[in-house]
């Protein structure tokens, strides 16, 4: 093992603010993505089944006009 205790192992040779600031901005900038991007999706498929029942509302109109 490269480090004596867990201690030096959380020091990280005198480096510790650069590596754990590092870690803790990449993980952060990950779960934000991921909070955005099903956030996103969530959006697309609202929008995607409100313009199917638009179109499906559209085809109902047209199918009672053409029975006058």
């Amino acid at each position: 093992m490269y480090f004596e205790s867990l201690s030096d192992f959380f020091a990280m040779g005198g480096y510790a603010s650069y590596v754990w600031s590092a870690f803790g901005i990449t993980f952060l900038s990950m779960f934000i993505l991921m909070i955005v991007s099903i956030r996103r999706g969530k959006q697309l498929l609202t929008e995607v089944q409100a313009k199917i029942d638009r179109q499906e509302r559209i085809d109902a109109a047209k199918n009672m006009e053409n029975t006058l």
